[in-house]
């Protein structure tokens, strides 16, 4: 199943399920749900309400819109932190993307004027179902409600600027997701399947995700050994190389450029890129 947020002529964001092969969004508000966060924390795949939506009636929003947090992991496929030069961790490199900064497919990537290097980054993501507290790495499974897509857009300049990196990648629209939540019976392997990324159609970034440093039962007990995860908490984890800054020449993002990114299983995240 897939998980989306959508609105329709009146504008409210309301949570559903898409079906693509048919083109058809069962609206999951007459259930009782409010948002998508509603249904994960449900922890079960709701009776589909029978309010069926043709796809191309309705508009995709991040199909998260609220999480608690964002957890992203720097460094995590060995050719990125080649590029960055700087050293395979050893350790989960964590920070954080605020809420603030999320978009869904389609919404403009906004290039502020206090960064002339803004990068890109493809990531394939997972979010948590049932949350918990040191969480063993062989229970994962029991704790992944499903994957989605996130570009974790980074202005580098603010971004090395400090030891610090959530600023960097807060910027309003650094954060786009989507187009929807796959839920985790759909994907028996997630660290076997295909991501790339490209510009106008070229690809920039091409990688899979057996190439993770830290996978996600690794990822799932480091973070839980600090802080309880929440369900709803979305854990990107990490790009391949390829990234503009670690290109020669150096590769910024440039408006009127439409950015895509495409994990296998999960779909295809596409965003235009524009100047403030």
């Amino acid at each position: 199943m897939k998980l989306v947020s959508f609105s329709i002529a009146d504008g409210k964001v309301r949570p559903g399920f898409l079906l693509e092969e048919t083109g058809v969004v069962f609206d999951l508000s007459p259930s009782g749900f409010a948002t998508t966060l509603d249904v994960i924390e449900h922890g079960k795949v709701p009776t589909m309400a029978a309010i069926k939506l043709p796809l191309d009636q309705v508009k995709l929003h991040a199909p998260l819109l609220n999480p608690p947090r964002v957890f992203a992991i720097g460094l995590n496929y060995r050719d990125h932190a080649v590029e960055a030069k700087m050293a395979i961790p050893t350790t989960p490199v964590v920070f954080f993307k605020l809420q603030s900064a999320i978009i869904g497919p389609g919404a403009a990537i906004v290039l502020p004027k206090a960064s002339t290097q803004p990068d890109y980054e493809a990531e394939f993501a997972f979010v948590i179902g049932k949350g918990g507290y040191r969480i063993p790495a062989r229970e994962w499974r029991e704790h992944v409600y499903g994957y989605t897509l996130l570009n974790d857009v980074s202005a580098r300049d603010v971004q090395f600027a400090t030891s610090q990196w959530t600023m960097a990648k807060s910027f309003p629209t650094f954060c786009p997701m989507g187009p929807a939540i796959v839920t985790a019976d759909e994907i028996p392997d997630p660290h076997n399947l295909a991501i790339s990324l490209t510009i106008d159609g070229v690809i920039h970034q091409s990688s899979n995700t057996r190439e993770l440093v830290f996978k996600i039962p690794e990822l799932i007990e480091y973070l839980s050994s600090i802080t309880p995860l929440l369900p709803g908490d979305i854990v990107s984890t990490g790009t391949p190389g390829g990234v503009g800054m670690g290109r020669t020449p150096k590769r910024w993002l440039r408006p009127g450029e439409t950015v895509t990114i495409t994990v296998e299983g999960i779909g295809s995240l596409t965003n235009p890129v524009v100047a403030e």
